[in-house]
């Protein structure tokens, strides 16, 4: 059943009307930082009510303005947009507490700035989130580029304009040249915008139908699927709340989300078998799982060794769903939360570093584990999780995804799927043993006698989204439920 319900709107204003009383207390850094924080638990409180509604098999919906028939911004909350939306509203306060202390532990500049753009993003995540269409998508799509460039390029140094630069070079260039033309190619096959669970395309031209695809899937950059993926590495320049929020909240999950809803609300499992583009797409994202991977072995410092790593645990969200199979599909919707509650952690865990130590390569880091023990026992949890160890969420994902392979007969996907386990454990393993089992150089010395402590306002968020990260895979149904109402 459609109820009408003003709660999606809401959602997405309370963190943009948040942005603008942050503005309005930049003098006051606790006022401030008491709007970040309000915004955040209101969000979450209005998105968590919203849950029994959909979960019971129903739909809210809110039209804000309509064009003429089939182009409107409008708001529907389902339950694929309501898991993303859920992720990424809970993730924001546990990220807004440790900017908290990240940004006043470092005396960053510009921290209203920073925070109100960090509310304007989230606030864009769940436009995204709550789309009705594609017009709405994209709209908000763009505003989350545009948002978090101020964030990119916070340090305001050469190498951060660079990398802002290259970020938003990357995601508005796709955007208009891929994106923006598939919209309007759908509109003109389909005659609407709108999502639906059994498709919009009826029928239509096969080879245009496949260009319109491939249009999409290259047009959606965040999702950072090669060759369009280095934008994400040298976003990297940002401090790490903000690495921590284009990793695991907004920014990538929005492109991966983006790129769900085409292949299941715009062309649908049974139209996209009938073009026979889901095991090539399959096959394309393997490949970026591969060598990312690869390119993470390579990787002394920590954040980018983590950057690559998301480059490939992003393309297990759409190897899942391009799969066409029940499991497979399973397994990449339910990555977007099991690897945000790891990927964050991870972040985290690097930020938590560098405030405390100011280290940045892993190299550096012989024995810090025992100077860092919930910063580098929290890193290890959410590791876990990426190798998709029993117990963790991650092994849940890995597990559906490796049924779906099978339920495909395909035993190159399989292959892929193990041999990045492998190559998961050789990035991640090691950054563990350095920092519990190899002693520190003397000529490191941590700071040359500096102490080492651990912010409170940086170690429990991490301690916090770290057990998340587990408890996700002793309570699956957690989000299977969600799977189970789209």
């Amino acid at each position: 059943m459609v109820i009408l319900s003003i709660k999606p709107l809401i959602a997405v204003g309370v963190s943009a009307l948040a942005s603008l009383l942050i503005l309005s207390s930049g003098r006051n850094p606790n006022l401030r930082e008491f709007w970040t924080f309000l915004a955040g638990v209101i969000k979450l409180l209005v998105v968590v009510s919203m849950i029994p509604l959909v979960l019971s098999g129903n739909t809210l919906e809110y039209t804000v303005v309509e064009f003429f028939q089939g182009i409107s911004i409008k708001f529907r909350v389902d339950a694929l947009g309501l898991m993303f939306a859920s992720t990424a509203s809970l993730l924001w306060i546990l990220n807004s507490v440790y900017s908290i202390g990240y940004m006043r532990s470092l005396k960053e500049h510009a921290q209203t700035r920073y925070f109100a753009c960090f509310a304007g993003a989230l606030s864009a995540a769940m436009g995204a989130a709550f789309s009705a269409n594609l017009l709405t998508l994209y709209l908000f799509y763009e505003v989350i580029t545009l948002v978090t460039y101020p964030l990119v390029s916070h340090k305001e140094t050469p190498e951060a304009f660079t990398g802002a630069r290259k970020y938003i070079t990357y995601l508005l260039g796709t955007s208009k040249a891929f994106l923006l033309p598939a919209i309007v190619l759908t509109y003109t096959v389909a005659g609407t915008l709108e999502f639906s669970k059994s498709g919009i395309f009826q029928a239509g031209n096969p080879i245009l139908l496949t260009v319109i695809y491939a249009l999409f899937i290259a047009g959606f950059a965040k999702a950072a699927i090669m060759p369009f993926h280095s934008w994400l590495p040298a976003a990297m320049v940002a401090p790490t709340p903000v690495s921590a929020l284009l990793h695991a909240v907004a920014v990538v999950k929005v492109g991966v989300f983006s790129i769900l809803r085409v292949i299941l609300f715009v062309f649908g499992v049974d139209m996209l078998k009938k073009l026979g583009v889901g095991l090539p797409t399959a096959f394309v994202v393997s490949f970026t799982i591969i060598t990312a991977s690869i390119i993470a072995l390579t990787k002394d410092n920590l954040k980018a060794r983590l950057a690559y790593s998301t480059i490939s645990q992003l393309s297990y969200i759409v190897l899942g769903a391009a799969l066409l199979t029940p499991s497979g599909i399973t397994g990449g919707v339910i990555h977007i939360t099991n690897h945000a509650f790891a990927k964050i952690t991870l972040f985290f865990c690097a930020g938590s570093i560098y405030v405390a130590s100011h280290k940045t390569n892993i190299s550096e880091m012989a024995g810090i584990g025992r100077k860092m023990p919930f910063t580098m026992g929290a890193f290890s949890l959410a590791m876990l999780g990426m190798l998709g160890v029993p117990g963790s969420g991650g092994f849940i994902t890995k597990w559906y995804l490796v049924v779906g392979s099978m339920e495909a007969n395909s035993l190159i996907v399989l292959f892929v799927l193990l041999t990045s386990a492998v190559l998961n454990a050789a990035y991640f393993l090691p950054i563990v043993y350095t920092a519990f089992f190899n002693s520190p150089r003397e000529e490191d010395g941590h700071g040359h006698g500096t102490e080492i402590r651990e912010n409170p306002y940086i170690v429990v968020p991490l301690m916090i989204t770290a057990i998340g990260s587990i408890v996700l895979g002793f309570y699956p149904d957690v989000l299977l439920a969600f799977i189970r109402g789209m």
